[in-house]
C-alpha cells in the first residue's frame, strides 16, 4: 500500500474559468492515485492521494462533463485502480491503460468494455514496459481502434522517430512533446512533430505548459507559442487535459486547472478551434 502524506489542495485550486466552457468539453488527460492500490516496485513517482472523489470536485468548477483518465506510471501494468476509476465514473470517462506484451486478446476487449481506448508509453518512466513492446503492441490494438499514447521528453521522441513515424496505429503525444525553449518551434523536435502531424495519424495534447516552458506561470507563453502553431497545422487533431493532480510537480507548485483552461483560451483565440479542442477532437478520438 501506499505510505504517503496527505495532499491539502486536492481539487487544485478554488477559482473558475474566465471564459464559458462549452457543454460535452474535454479534459484528455489526468490521473487517478488511490492508496488502495499497490505501486510498482520500480515506481519513481510516489504523488498523494488524488482520488475519483476529488477530481469530481475538479469537474465541477471547472464545468468540464467528459474526461479521460489516463494510467500513470506509478501502477505500471496493474490497471486496476484505472479500471476502477472508469466504473465509477461512468459513460462521460474513457480510459488509457498500460499493458504488457503478454496481455491476450480477451484481455484487451474487456479493457474496451470498460472504457479503455489506448495503451500509453511513458518513455521518463518506463515501468513494466519497453519501447519494444510499442509495435507488436500497436499491431495488437488495430482491430479495437485504439492508439498509442507517448509521454516523452523532445530527446526522446527524436531517438524514436523512425518508431514513432511507423506506428500501425494513431498516435498522440502528450503535452505538447515537451518541446525546449526557448527554441519552441525552431527546434528539431517541433519540425518532428510538424511532419507526425503532416502525416494525418497524429494526434497532440495541450497540455503540461509547465514541462517546457521558461517564461513560466501564468500564462505559459512560450509554450503558447507553440501550442498555437501546434493548433494552425492540425485543428482538428489537437486535444487539451489537465494533467491533474500534476504528478511531476511539487505540493507547493502546482497550477489551477481553471487557470491553465483559462491559457488555453488565450493561446487559442479563434472560439471555432477551441471547440474542437475541447469537445469535437475528443469526441472522435474517444469514441463520447
Amino acid at each position: 500500500m501506499h505510505n504517503r502524506p496527505e495532499s491539502s489542495a486536492r481539487s487544485g485550486g478554488a477559482g473558475q474559468p474566465r471564459f464559458p466552457v462549452p457543454p460535452k468539453a474535454t479534459d484528455s488527460h489526468h490521473h487517478i492515485y488511490d492508496a488502495r492500490y499497490p505501486v510498482d516496485p520500480s515506481a519513481q513517482l510516489l504523488p498523494p492521494d488524488a482520488t475519483v472523489a476529488d477530481y469530481r470536485a475538479l469537474q465541477r468548477r471547472l464545468g468540464v462533463e467528459r474526461h479521460v483518465v489516463v494510467q500513470p506510471s506509478t501502477y505500471g501494468t496493474d490497471n486496476r485502480c484505472l479500471l476502477d476509476a472508469l466504473s465509477q465514473f461512468g459513460k462521460t470517462a474513457r480510459g488509457i491503460a498500460t499493458v504488457p506484451v503478454t496481455v491476450t486478446d480477451g484481455e484487451l476487449a474487456g479493457l474496451h468494455d470498460m472504457g479503455v481506448r489506448g495503451l500509453r508509453f511513458n518513455l521518463e518512466y518506463l515501468v513494466g514496459v519497453t519501447v519494444s513492446m510499442m509495435a507488436p503492441l500497436s499491431k495488437r490494438i488495430e482491430p479495437f481502434g485504439w492508439h498509442i499514447q507517448v509521454n516523452a521528453t523532445a530527446a526522446q521522441l527524436l531517438a524514436h522517430r523512425q518508431l514513432l513515424a511507423s506506428l500501425s496505429s494513431p498516435l498522440v503525444i502528450d503535452h505538447m512533446g515537451q518541446i525546449p525553449q526557448p527554441d519552441g518551434a525552431e527546434h528539431a523536435a517541433f519540425r518532428m512533430v510538424e511532419a507526425l502531424l503532416a502525416g494525418g495519424r497524429t494526434w497532440v495534447k495541450l497540455s503540461g505548459p509547465y514541462l517546457a516552458s521558461k517564461s513560466g506561470a501564468p500564462v505559459y507563453a512560450d509554450v503558447g507559442a507553440v501550442a498555437l502553431r501546434l493548433a494552425r497545422l492540425a485543428p482538428d487533431r489537437m486535444l487539451w487535459g489537465t494533467d491533474w493532480p500534476h504528478p511531476t510537480q511539487a505540493a507547493d507548485n502546482k497550477p489551477d486547472a481553471a487557470h491553465l483552461l483559462d491559457d488555453l483560451a488565450l493561446w487559442i483565440p479563434d472560439e471555432s478551434t477551441r471547440y474542437r479542442i475541447l469537445v469535437e477532437n475528443p469526441a472522435r478520438l474517444y469514441g463520447f
